[in-house]
């Protein structure tokens, strides 16, 4: 009985909104006249009820994790040169050389990238090719303005990941989330820095593709390095975004913007947070440093399409061994492809091999398939440890 009373109720709702257009008010008021307010509150939302939209979702995002992102700022100094003022009353001289300026030296900063807090005493992450100057001095602007100056810099071996700290107390961190439960088409916020300039810029996507594997860098610092396992979205990376959150509809954190394509439109990658919430984790239990698996090759990932297109394995292509380390030791060569870890194939769409090498611990000895000259080798590679600055 109680389930045809509120179908009836329904239905008369539907007739109340037609007549009324569809004001919410009205509807309420002209409800009151046939039903008890008992079962008006069992079949209709309250008038105190959030109508929730996509541009709510995403001004409550942004309320919500703006006071948690920074602007990272690089400090240095550069030559004025030469300073020329033009005298009009000297028409054979008419630029004459400053008195001032002549060979001075000027503290210049420069907005170079993002952060975000991750705790309230001060520990921030950024992008590692961010920061990569271990000479340079650097500077944190919180979203209200206040200027700190970065006292120390833990820089991940293995991912590019950075985390800061400065003298600063009752900041506001982000709520971390969880990038493993990520799915394609799902709605990506990105807040950052863009092009160096433009503080707290906010871009709305999707997630566009997972499991990607990019060579990233900054044109700011001229680094580059080779990530893998990343996520591509389309809402807009500029150069300065670099260090900044990714955030999900709920604010919460599920990635660190890294790169942009140069080579197209509206294609951006992030490093799941997972990754993230890994090395700090490390980072702690080490108490304050960096400690990882460590191989020694410098490498580029060979797709499936590129393997067959040269008539090669897919794997890992060695471009560079880094001397007396663990692949030096066991006479891993240049131009080597790394197609096998322990029986596990080496493949981008496996993570590549820096997700193989991260299950490692140090000091294992792993097994090391290679392809060398149109032949397959196994080496034994002892797994050294690697640690940050």
């Amino acid at each position: 009985m109680k389930r045809i009373v509120i179908l009836l109720s329904l239905l008369i709702i539907l007739i109340i909104i037609g007549a009324s257009g569809g004001q919410w008010k009205a509807d309420l008021q002209s409800l009151r006249k046939y039903l008890p307010q008992k079962q008006i509150s069992e079949v209709i939302p309250s008038e105190k009820t959030k109508i929730v939209s996509e541009e709510s979702v995403i001004i409550d995002v942004v309320d919500k994790a703006s006071p948690s992102v920074v602007t990272v700022s690089i400090v240095q100094n550069k030559s004025l040169g030469r300073i020329f003022e033009i005298d009009p009353f000297d028409p054979f001289n008419i630029f004459r050389q400053g008195q001032q300026g002549q060979g001075q030296q000027q503290k210049v900063e420069q907005d170079i990238g993002s952060g975000f807090i991750v705790s309230e005493d001060g520990m921030l992450v950024t992008n590692k090719h961010v920061v990569s100057d271990s000479g340079t001095k650097y500077k944190v602007i919180t979203n209200d303005d206040k200027t700190y100056e970065v006292q120390k810099i833990y820089r991940d071996p293995v991912n590019d990941l950075a985390i800061l700290k400065i003298n600063a107390s009752q900041l506001k961190p982000v709520t971390i989330g969880d990038s493993s439960k990520l799915k394609v088409g799902q709605m990506a916020i990105a807040i950052g820095t863009a092009l160096g300039e433009f503080r707290q810029t906010v871009t709305v996507g999707v997630i566009s593709g997972l499991g990607r594997g990019i060579t990233a860098g900054s044109p700011f610092e001229g680094y580059v390095e080779r990530l893998d396992n990343v996520i591509q979205t389309d809402a807009a990376i500029n150069p300065g975004n670099s260090g900044g959150p990714l955030l999900n509809s709920t604010g919460e954190v599920i990635g660190i913007n890294t790169a942009v394509s140069s080579e197209g439109q509206n294609i951006g990658f992030a490093i799941p947070i997972s990754i993230v919430r890994e090395a700090l984790d490390q980072f702690n239990k080490n108490g304050g440093k960096f400690s990882r698996p460590y191989l020694g090759v410098r490498y580029k990932m060979i797709t499936r399409d590129l393997a067959l297109l040269n008539d090669v394995p897919e794997g890992a292509y060695v471009q560079d061994v880094i001397q007396n380390s663990p692949a030096d030791r066991a006479l891993i060569k240049q131009e080597d492809i790394i197609t096998k870890i322990d029986g596990k194939k080496v493949t981008e769409g496996g993570g590549g091999l820096a997700q193989i090498l991260a299950g490692k611990k140090v000091g294992d000895r792993i097994s090391v398939e290679v392809w060398r000259d149109g032949e397959t080798r196994t080496l034994t590679v002892a797994v050294g440890e690697s640690e940050g600055e």
